[in-house]
């Protein structure tokens, strides 16, 4: 009888300690999908649905949408977490993502692995039979050379910031393949855009974290002398691209407005990025940073607005 208290005492203690490592558990596996990542993949893959919807002369749809987004969701998350697998051991030694879970150890490799593969297989089949083949294709496309190309090339050459460019931009054209069925000009100038912002978006992080990234093997950066040169070349260039691309393609009925809105979002940017070249700090990288993060979502939406 004297135990009966202390077990009435445990018990509620015992459940909300249950409910909390599941929470955790859920945490760790939505923390694998990087959704600050998903969310831009989300409004870029939505502008070129949009804009191929509208270029196809097809009637907008939210139910085409819907299935858009989810598969493409599905696959990109699939790869974070694939990613996060084959680089559990580079990570634990960066002090940026030493807390990933499975860098952490939280979860079990074997259980990234196949959570990753669920969610790629999944998100490919699902774009498939509810959006188009062809952007089915494209989003694998992009799995496998950001897993296969840019991966192992970030610990061998500072070009993997080129070749990475390539799948990052694709999300765009998944939403155009399967609003329209093909890809045309300008779904390619949407590509452009995305292709070119992830230079500055991705030198200033890599100079933020660049003694991490050192420690932990990867060439993102060259070593020595040249370091400079390419933070600056990487940077400059595709930003000069972007204040061109920022106000092609509007239409003549728009001629006094948003040209020039797209061409000072252009400069505001270039200006963020030549700041952070000729000072190369913490601070005018961090600006920089945050500067792409503002504007990719205002440039596509004003595509989408007025296109």
């Amino acid at each position: 009888m004297a135990g009966e208290p202390i077990v009435t005492s445990i018990a509620p203690s015992a459940a909300k300690g249950d409910r909390f490592a599941a929470f955790a558990l859920l945490s760790d596996y939505w923390a694998l999908t990087k959704p600050e990542v998903n969310f831009l993949i989300v409004i870029s893959t939505f502008a070129g649905f949009y804009l191929g919807r509208e270029d196809a002369g097809r009637q907008f749809s939210f139910v085409a949408l819907f299935h858009t987004l989810v598969g493409t969701l599905l696959v990109a998350s699939g790869t974070a977490t694939l990613n996060q697998y084959i680089e559990r051991s580079f990570d634990a030694q960066m002090r940026r993502t030493a807390r990933r879970p499975c860098a952490a150890g939280r979860l079990e490799p074997c259980a990234v692995l196949a959570f990753g593969i669920v969610l790629s297989v999944a998100g490919g089949i699902y774009l498939a039979v509810a959006a188009s083949v062809l952007a089915s294709l494209l989003a694998l496309l992009t799995l496998l050379s950001y897993l296969f190309l840019y991966t192992p090339l970030k610990r061998r050459t500072p070009l993997c910031v080129l070749v990475g460019a390539v799948p990052g931009a694709m999300p765009p054209l998944i939403g155009w393949a399967a609003a329209s069925g093909k890809l045309n000009l300008e779904a390619w100038l949407l590509y452009a855009i995305l292709f070119f912002w992830q230079f500055p978006h991705f030198m200033a992080i890599a100079w933020m974290y660049r003694e991490d990234y050192d420690r932990a093997g990867y060439l993102i950066l060259p070593k020595g002398h040249a370091r400079v040169r390419i933070v600056a070349l990487q940077t400059i260039l595709p930003l000069v691209v972007l204040v061109v691309i920022s106000i092609l393609k509007y239409p003549i009925e728009y001629p006094s407005v948003l040209p020039w809105v797209g061409l000072m979002l252009g400069l505001g940017f270039f200006y963020l990025g030549l700041e952070f070249v000729l000072c190369r700090s913490r601070a005018t990288a961090r600006r920089l940073l945050a500067a792409s993060i503002v504007y990719l979502p205002l440039v596509l939406a004003l595509r989408v607005t007025f296109l």
